[in-house]
C-alpha cells in the first residue's frame, strides 16, 4: 500500500498528522465501497498475522479487527494475559521481540491501571506496528470510525459544524475517560467546533484538555466546556453523548458510583434532541444502556447512526492495518 505508513505505531491520533488522517479514511472509504460492491481485498495482507492482546473482553473491537484481517487475507491471533507468559510476569520487551518475529502487527487493548503506559512500552521495543486498541487515556479507532461516520453523514463538510460529547448517566461501574478525551483531541483538527459537556466532578485530565484547546486553536476554532446538557445541545449537528467515571474527581469507587447517581437526569430523550439542529445526528460507541442513559426512541430513530458508527470499525480497522502492515 503506502510505505510511509509502514509499521507506523498509533497510541493516539495525536500521533498522526491530519493528512494522514485523511489518507487512512480515503482507504478506509474505499474498502467499504468495493466490499458492497463485492471486491475482495484479500491479497493486501495474504499469509501476514496480527496479534490481539486483550486485557479485558470485546465485543467491536475485536470482531472488526478479525474480521478485518481475515479480509485482508491474513490471519488473526487472539492473546491474553492468561493464556500467556504475561500473566506470569514477562516484560513487554521480552513479550514483544518474540511476537515481531512471528508477525506483522499487534493490537493491544487495556483500559484499567497503566494501559497507556504498557502500550508505549511495547512500542518503544517493537518492530511492528503497534495499535491502541483502547486503554483508559485513549481509543484511536474508534474516534477514526467516528470521524468517518460524520464525514460520510454530512458529506465531508464539517467547517463550522457543532460537535457535541456530553456525559451521560450509566450506573453500575466506573467507565474509562478514553473515548471523551480521544473525541476532543481528533475533532477539533477536522473542521468542528467541540462543546464538552458533563457535571462539575466529571471532568478529563487537564493535558488533554490543554491539548484540545491547542488543536482548535491551530484549526481557527472553538473549544468549550459547559455544565449543562441542554445547552450544549442547542443547534448541535453531532450529539455524542455516553458515561464516564469521575475519575479526575475520585479514586474510590463506591464514592465514584455515588456521584454517578447523583446526575440520573443527565439522559438522552426525544425532547432534548429536538434542541439540536434539524439534521443532527446522534452517536454512541456502545455498548449502551438502553432506556437508561438513551431513550430507546432516540437510538432506533431516524437521527440515530449508532450501527452505521460500529460498521465503520471494520474499514478503519482495515485501512490501518493494510497502511502500516503491507
Amino acid at each position: 500500500m503506502y510505505s510511509s505508513f509502514k509499521n507506523k505505531h498509533l497510541l493516539t491520533t495525536q500521533d498522526w498528522t491530519v493528512e494522514e488522517i485523511k489518507e487512512c479514511l480515503q482507504v478506509a472509504a474505499r474498502f467499504k465501497q468495493e466490499r458492497q460492491l463485492g471486491i475482495y481485498h484479500d491479497q493486501i495482507l495474504r499469509a501476514k498475522t496480527f496479534f490481539m492482546l486483550f486485557f479485558e473482553e470485546s465485543t467491536r473491537t475485536r470482531n472488526a479487527f478479525e474480521a478485518g484481517i481475515h479480509q485482508l487475507g491474513g490471519h488473526a491471533h487472539y492473546l491474553t494475559p492468561q493464556a500467556t507468559q504475561i500473566e506470569h510476569g514477562e516484560t513487554a520487551k521480552d513479550t514483544i521481540k518474540v511476537l515481531s518475529r512471528y508477525g506483522e502487527g499487534i493490537g493491544i487493548r487495556k483500559t484499567f491501571g497503566q494501559g497507556f503506559k504498557y502500550m508505549k512500552s511495547i512500542a518503544d521495543h517493537s518492530e511492528i506496528p503497534v495499535i491502541n486498541m483502547q486503554c483508559e487515556t485513549y481509543h484511536p479507532t474508534q474516534a477514526l470510525a467516528d470521524l468517518m461516520t460524520i464525514k460520510e453523514k454530512f458529506n465531508n463538510n464539517l467547517r463550522g459544524k457543532k460537535f457535541v460529547i456530553s456525559w451521560t448517566y450509566a450506573p453500575n461501574y466506573i467507565r474509562p475517560l478514553s473515548m471523551p478525551q480521544s473525541l476532543i483531541l481528533l475533532m477539533s483538527r477536522f473542521g468542528m467546533n467541540v462543546i464538552l459537556a458533563h457535571p462539575g466532578e466529571f471532568n478529563l485530565r487537564p493535558d488533554i484538555l490543554k491539548q484540545a484547546e491547542a488543536n482548535a486553536r491551530e484549526a481557527g476554532l472553538n473549544f468549550e466546556v459547559v455544565e449543562s446538557m441542554e445547552e450544549s445541545f442547542r443547534d448541535a449537528h453531532v450529539i455524542y453523548a455516553k458515561s464516564w467515571g469521575p475519575i479526575m474527581h475520585t479514586e474510590d469507587e463506591k464514592a465514584g458510583l455515588k456521584l454517578i447517581d447523583k446526575y440520573t437526569g443527565w439522559v438522552v430523550d426525544q425532547a432534548k434532541m429536538k434542541l439540536a439542529s434539524p439534521e443532527a445526528i446522534y452517536m454512541h460507541c456502545m455498548p449502551v444502556d438502553r432506556d437508561i442513559e438513551v431513550a430507546s426512541e432516540v437510538l432506533d430513530g431516524l437521527q440515530s447512526v449508532i450501527y452505521d458508527e460500529a460498521e465503520n470499525r471494520l474499514h478503519v480497522h482495515k485501512a490501518l492495518m493494510a497502511l502500516t502492515m503491507a
